[in-house]
């Protein structure tokens, strides 16, 4: 089994470029230094940040018209975890993985915390699934499932939920995501305020089992599959239900859960303040819930996400702890090559935003300054901090050049020939 991408291999790679390297770094270092910018203090808190890897994501996605596998899907988690191994292995800022079940069962919960751990990895946030039935499964969740009008179907998505409590425990997880694709497709079919109290009614349930040092965070989807309502749609209804349920339920934020145009750096904001921001699950949309690759197209956007996060850690936000996922969909790229370019995006705006001049942006809200506070922003995102996302990966020992490292490895080859080809080809996002 091929297990990652030679050590020997990448530093050769990297061997080439560390010449370029060194004098990139030390011009944005004196760049930074006539901005008061300590560039090594910005490249130690870099090092630090990590975002975890979807297991779903390293397999291709789709939509619901059309899936077109890939060469090399991973058959099982074990496989999954193997992609996840090599994505950490050259970029260095994914050292967890977030488990969806039941996608990722299997038999041996110990034997799959040691490969894990083999590769470098942990594991983030459980993910329960309860928007689409199960093999064997008595009872569907066609009409709803912790909200539909049946208590026996509730009662058996409450106890899927704790299942995925006990399988993160087992896996040293400390986080379970809940979401529902619970709705409406007709004007009348549904009676909203119930549908809400059966939500609570279920997630109490469900929250009353988390372990003391676990979170429970509740996500929310502006429509689908539910086109006319659905019961929790927005952050608004996320932050009632966190409220009611309890201080370990807090509110995650989808990048690509929302209509087009809304703020959802104020959104962020507002949860902070609320000591009710989960984290988020990384992606970029255009007109819906894309699951682009994060910052594809609104680059401006995520460094503005994190430009509220490094201020809240700037201020001492009480109770901040967020947690960071990616959550795309690969329909026309390698999985593996665009989980790496979003992290490193990821990791991008968030040194950008560890540029920010905190006390001058204070100081010109304070007066009102308009011209100058979107300066000081735009004058932090626009600054190429390449060189220092190269240099934390390098001395980690990842990939300056992740994708070009990946593709001159050759592992995708070498894992389609030991992977047998995927057939499927129907819809459906996997």
């Amino acid at each position: 089994m091929t297990t990652g991408i030679d050590a020997a291999f990448i530093a050769a790679r990297n061997d080439a470029l560390r010449r370029d390297l060194a004098h990139d770094y030390e011009h944005l270092g004196d760049q930074l230094a006539r901005r008061g910018i300590d560039l090594e203090h910005v490249r130690a808190q870099v090092a630090t940040f990590g975002v975890a890897i979807p297991s779903w994501g390293v397999g291709t996605g789709g939509t619901r018209f059309a899936r077109f596998p890939g060469p090399g899907e991973p058959r099982h988690v074990f496989d999954k975890l193997q992609d996840c191994g090599v994505i950490q292995q050259l970029a260095r800022a994914t050292p967890t993985v977030s488990l969806h079940i039941p996608w990722d069962k299997c038999t041996d919960w110990s034997e799959l915390r040691g490969q894990a751990a083999s590769l470098g990895l942990a594991f983030d946030a459980m993910n329960s699934n309860t928007f689409s039935d199960q093999p064997g499964q008595p009872r569907s969740y066609k009409f709803g499932s912790l909200t539909h009008t049946d208590a026996a179907t509730r009662a058996q998505a409450v106890a899927h939920n704790l299942e995925c409590i006990d399988i993160g425990r087992k896996l040293g997880s400390k986080a379970l995501t809940v979401w529902v694709g619970d709705g409406s497709n007709f004007p009348g079919q549904h009676h909203f305020r119930r549908a809400f109290d059966r939500y609570l009614e279920s997630t109490r349930q469900i929250y009353a089992a988390l372990p003391d040092d676990w979170r429970m965070f509740l996500e929310h989807k502006i429509c689908e599959p539910a086109f006319y309502s659905t019961v929790i749609q927005d952050w608004g209804s996320s932050y009632l239900a966190a409220s009611a349920l309890g201080p370990k339920a807090q509110c995650l934020v989808d990048l690509g859960h929302h209509a087009p145009n809304v703020n959802i750096e104020l959104i962020v904001a507002r949860l902070i303040a609320a000591g009710k921001l989960a984290g988020f699950h990384f992606n970029d949309s255009k007109y819906g819930d894309d699951d682009l690759d994060a910052g594809s197209v609104s680059p401006y956007r995520l460094f503005l996400v994190f430009n509220e996060l490094v201020a809240a850690a700037h201020e001492r936000a009480p109770g901040f702890d967020p947690a960071y996922m990616l959550d795309q969909s690969h329909n026309v790229t390698d999985p593996i090559e665009s989980l790496m370019t979003s992290a490193a995006q990821v990791q991008r705006s968030y040194a950008q935003a560890l540029l920010v001049d905190r006390d001058a942006l204070d100081a010109a809200q304070e007066a009102n300054d308009a011209m100058t506070a979107t300066h000081l922003l735009k004058a932090a995102f626009q600054t190429d901090v390449t060189p220092l996302l190269q240099r934390v990966r390098a001395d980690a020992g990842g990939a300056i050049d992740p994708v070009a490292t990946y593709r001159a490895s050759g592992y995708r080859r070498q894992v389609a020939e030991a992977r047998p080809a995927a057939l499927s080809g129907g819809g459906g996002i996997v």
